[in-house]
């Protein structure tokens, strides 16, 4: 596979990144790594344990005030060089991302491309965290605010974006003047180690980044959120796990940034170009191989188009190719593993007993790989099961609808509300839509929003905070208030 890949991952890390050493754990645990188009292992690496993560957290603090104390502008060049590197090495890396997740090679270096830009836009927006002074309404001293970096932060990424969900929090930690440490997901921890490496070669101190795998998650994270130089975590991934990760950490009032869960409703009204709701439809639902949490999980269609939504999207589901990632030809890769085939599977089957039918696909092929035929559902209850849940697979549930107010109504009937999409021709009518969407995110005629420019995060049980944009980097600071004469 190494050599169809065009790359050696004999040549990719395989242990701990501690205090800028690569190191063993603890335990001598090793985790394997699968590849979910063959259900081969391409690689074993070391798993750390709780002292692994507690010896992180010890590199990291030793390492933070130095850090801290860098000038912004030799922070911004390091951070600049980390772009240059990541853009430099964006084939290799695409194609382990292929590799060990399984997504199509085009979606592979799309998101090496997204993932550097993060260092490229925080290098900008290190150089200009800004402070204000003031005089007090009394005239009795001078009101001096500015913005030190938090402290050390653990970070915890998901295996669906194994670089890019790395790069968002870490370009602006980095930036502030934060030390972090790192827990890969154990399903795609190849791509965070050799980007460890990559970003130590382009000059970021030893013991800034430290990156600790594990198969004991609970135990790992306790342990590091205990330790008493962690000052905040930032997390994405599921809800359920953000929950238990809000409640350990609210033990120290750590702060903390969240992206979790979506239930992305994507509405289409009937004076909609009908052609660009289905390729924005495919771009929202598909892209990734429908395993992003800002993925469409809900299509509301207006009944008068909706026969014809439904027959153009299911002719474009159709002919999507699914296999291999690294077969140029292939738009869907591999899930991540069995356990999401039975996931989706299970959704499907209930939505069909609910009443849903199945327009195109609906099971998975068999035979070697995980992977699930990308399908459409017509005739889905708004209230079916299917609606409640993030899919994250190739299915689109389709709904019928006529008043705009009780689809509103539908669309907003969730926990989650990280992103929305809206097609129409009618600009007002669009803006309106998205103003009533409690989603942290809408997309007006537009499959994507994603911009290391724009502020991603979502509304209610989606998340907590916002990363990109100019409030990425403020995410990581504190703010202080100085009372001074003169």
């Amino acid at each position: 596979m190494s050599t169809a890949a065009g790359f050696d991952i004999a040549d990719i890390p395989k242990q701990l990144f501690i205090g800028g050493k690569w190191v063993d754990g603890s335990s001598g645990e090793r985790i394997a790594v699968i590849d979910p188009a063959t259900e081969e292992q391409i690689a074993e690496i070391a798993a750390g344990t709780s002292a692994d993560a507690i010896a992180a957290c010890e590199a990291a603090d030793k390492a933070q005030a130095t850090w801290a104390a860098t000038p912004p502008r030799t922070r911004s060049e390091i951070l600049r060089n980390c772009f240059q590197a990541l853009t430099d090495h964006a084939d290799a890396l695409a194609n382990l991302i292929t590799a060990e997740h399984g997504k199509p090679r085009a979606d592979a270096l799309g998101e090496i491309t997204y993932a550097a830009e993060f260092f490229r836009w925080n290098a900008e927006e290190t150089v200009r965290i800004n402070g204000t002074i003031g005089t007090a309404p009394s005239g009795a001293n001078k009101i001096l605010v500015h913005h030190p970096p938090v402290g050390v932060v653990v970070m915890i990424t998901p295996w669906n974006f194994p670089a890019a969900m790395i790069t968002r929090k870490l370009a602006p930690a980095l930036g502030a003047g934060n030390a972090v440490v790192i827990k890969p997901p154990r399903e795609t921890p190849l791509t965070a180690l050799r980007i460890g490496e990559l970003l130590t070669e382009a000059g970021v101190p030893e013991g800034v980044i430290n990156i600790v795998p594990t198969m004991s998650s609970g135990e790992w994270f306790d342990a590091a959120v205990s330790h008493r130089a962690v000052r905040m975590v930032s997390f994405t991934g599921s809800t359920e796990v953000g929950r238990h990760l809000l409640r350990t950490s609210a033990d120290r009032v750590l702060k903390v940034v969240m992206e979790l869960g979506g239930n992305a409703p994507f509405v289409v009204f009937g004076d909609a170009d009908l052609d660009a709701a289905v390729e924005g439809a495919m771009i929202a639902k598909m892209r990734h191989s429908a395993q992003t949490c800002t993925a469409a999980n809900r299509f509301f269609v207006e009944s008068s188009i909706h026969d014809e939504f439904v027959e153009r999207l299911g002719a474009a589901m159709a002919a999507v190719k699914v296999g291999n990632g690294f077969d140029p030809v292939v738009t869907c890769g591999p899930m991540i593993n069995q356990s999401a085939i039975d996931n989706i599977g299970g959704l499907v089957s209930s939505a069909v007993a609910e009443g849903a039918k199945i327009v195109t696909g609906g099971a998975s092929p068999g035979g070697t790989g995980f992977f699930y035929e990308p399908t459409v559902l017509a005739g889905v209850k708004s209230d079916a099961a299917i609606t409640c849940e993030e899919i994250f697979g190739p299915v689109a549930p389709v709904i019928s609808f006529d008043d705009t107010d009780t689809m509103i109504q539908a669309a907003n009937d969730t926990e989650m509300g990280l992103i929305g999409y809206v097609y129409t021709s009618d600009l007002a009518r669009g803006l309106s839509i998205a103003e009533r969407i409690q989603a942290g995110m809408i997309g007006i005629n537009r499959g994507a929003v994603s911009d290391p420019a724009a502020p991603f995060g979502g509304m209610k049980q989606s998340g907590l905070g916002r990363e990109g944009a100019s409030e990425g980097i403020y995410e990581f600071c504190e703010t202080q208030y100085i009372a001074a004469n003169w």
